[in-house]
C-alpha cells in the first residue's frame, strides 16, 4: 500500500466494518463513558474472544463498577464474575489490585497518560493507549495483533512487532486516524483480513495490499 493510498483505505474499512460487530472494548466504551470501565475491559479482553469479554465485563460491572467497590471484592468474586476469560485467576488479581491502586494513589481517578499507566502491573502499551484513547480522547495509536499484522501485510509499515508499529504509525499515519484505526482494524482482521487464510477475493482493500507475507488466501 503506497503511503497516499491510506486516506481511500480508511474510508472504505470505515464503511466495510459497518455489517460487522463493534469490538467489546469500544461498547464499554460508547456505553459507559468510563476510563475505568475501559481499562478493565481491555484487562479482560487480552488473550480472550470479543464474546466472553464482552459477557464478563457485563458480569463485572453488575456488581462492582468503580475502583473503590471493585478493590474491596473479594478476589474470588471476582474470578467467578469474570470466568471464562483467559487467565481468569491472574487477572482477578490484577484488576483488585490496579482498583486499589487507583482509590488510594488517584483519589479513584485513571490516568491520562500512557506512561503513567504503563506503570500498572500487567498494563501494557496496547492496553494504555486505548485507555486514553477511548476513555479520555486523547490523542494514541492502539496497536494490537491486528493493527500490527494488517499494517504490515498492506506494506504499510515493515516493523517486528506491535511496539514498533505503534511508532511507525506515529510517524506516518494521519492524525485524523489515530484513535479510529484500532477499532476499524480489529474489526477487520476478525472477520476479513483473518491471521490464516484471509478473505482475499472479497476484500474491498485488495487492489491496494501489498499482500505481505499471505501464502494462504481464500
Amino acid at each position: 500500500m503506497k503511503d497516499g493510498e491510506i486516506r481511500d483505505a480508511m474510508a472504505i474499512l470505515a464503511e466495510a466494518v459497518k455489517k460487522w460487530r463493534t469490538p467489546a472494548v469500544t461498547i464499554v466504551s460508547q456505553r459507559e463513558g468510563d476510563p475505568f470501565k475501559v481499562l478493565v475491559s481491555c484487562i479482560l479482553s487480552l488473550r480472550t474472544q470479543d464474546k466472553t469479554t464482552a459477557a464478563a465485563s457485563e458480569r463485572l460491572f453488575a456488581l462492582a463498577g468503580t475502583p473503590s467497590d471493585l478493590g474491596t471484592l473479594p478476589t474470588e468474586t471476582i474470578e467467578k464474575a469474570i470466568y471464562p476469560v483467559g487467565f481468569y485467576r491472574v487477572k482477578a488479581a490484577q484488576i483488585k489490585d490496579i482498583s486499589r491502586l487507583i482509590q488510594e494513589k488517584y483519589a479513584g481517578r485513571v490516568p491520562d497518560e500512557i506512561d503513567e499507566l504503563l506503570t500498572f502491573k500487567g498494563v501494557g502499551r496496547k492496553t494504555a493507549n486505548l485507555v486514553v484513547t477511548l476513555g479520555y480522547g486523547k490523542p494514541g495509536i492502539c496497536v494490537d495483533t491486528h493493527v500490527h499484522r494488517i499494517c504490515n501485510r498492506w506494506g504499510y509499515v515493515q516493523t517486528k512487532t506491535p511496539e514498533q508499529t505503534e511508532f511507525a504509525l506515529r510517524g506516518k499515519l494521519p492524525r485524523d486516524y489515530w484513535l479510529v484505526i484500532n477499532d476499524l482494524l480489529v474489526t477487520f482482521g476478525q472477520n476479513q483480513c483473518l491471521p490464516v487464510s484471509p478473505l482475499c477475493s472479497t476484500c474491498p482493500l485488495a487492489k491496494m495490499c501489498d499482500r505481505v507475507g499471505v501464502k494462504k488466501s481464500r
